[in-house]
């Protein structure tokens, strides 16, 4: 790369420092969204989880409950 990536970008943030800037925002009530392409799509937090204790993971569950759920479901009323 012509120009190194700036450590903010990928070093991430503890929980700690995630609420201290979320408490910044005047609206409280406002809703978190997620994005991976800097805004142009995102998602709202379904969950938020620690899988391996390592770390913490927000997730969307959308595409599981318009997929796998439905099918789940559908396989429940059959039994």
């Amino acid at each position: 790369m012509k120009h190194a990536i700036p450590d903010w970008v990928t070093r991430g943030k503890t929980i700690k420092q995630l609420i201290e800037e979320l408490k910044s925002f005047e609206d409280q009530d406002m809703e978190v969204r997620l994005s991976l392409d800097d805004g142009d799509t995102h998602a709202c937090i379904s969950l938020v989880t620690n899988d391996d204790k390592s770390f913490c993971i927000l997730k969307n569950s959308e595409a599981y409950h318009q997929n796998e759920w439905q099918d789940f479901m559908d396989d429940d009323e059959k039994r």
